[in-house]
């Protein structure tokens, strides 16, 4: 695959189509068993609030994956990522209803860099909370 965009379609505050990604304690479950990641205040409330958080809490590797999902999605091939990092500030917070949380999704061209790359950075919230912070990808365009 090769990414679907090209270096001259893009400038600077060039805007990705916004996404939202709803997650449920079901999401969660299924995440762990792939993850590998049973960590109890991903599914366990009454843990979760033994240790003081406010409800169970979505992974936050999750969190960022899900994140990522709007670049890859846009750029139409995920190995066109070459850098991402993020920085966790708040976490998403996950109720035991038919609803759960949605984790909200923007994203926009920060930067154009050499060797047809650019660099995006990316607003991710959950319930009118900025989640991760800091959330930047260098992305490798044709």
């Amino acid at each position: 695959m090769t990414a679907k965009i090209t270096y001259g379609d893009v400038e600077v505050g060039t805007e990705l189509p916004a996404q939202n990604f709803p997650v449920t304690r079901a999401t969660l479950v299924q995440y762990a068993g792939a993850s590998g990641d049973f960590n109890p205040i991903h599914w366990n409330e009454k843990f979760a609030l033994e240790v003081g958080l406010p409800d169970v809490i979505a992974h936050g590797m999750f969190t960022m994956a899900e994140a990522i999902r709007v670049v890859t999605d846009w750029v139409g091939d995920p190995a066109a990522v070459v850098e991402y990092g993020v920085r966790f500030t708040k976490p998403v917070i996950v109720p035991n209803d038919d609803e759960g949380a949605t984790i909200e999704v923007s994203a926009k061209v920060a930067a154009v860099l050499d060797d047809n790359r650019v660099r995006v950075d990316l607003l991710a919230k959950s319930a009118g909370q900025k989640v991760l912070g800091m959330s930047r990808a260098v992305v490798q365009l044709a």
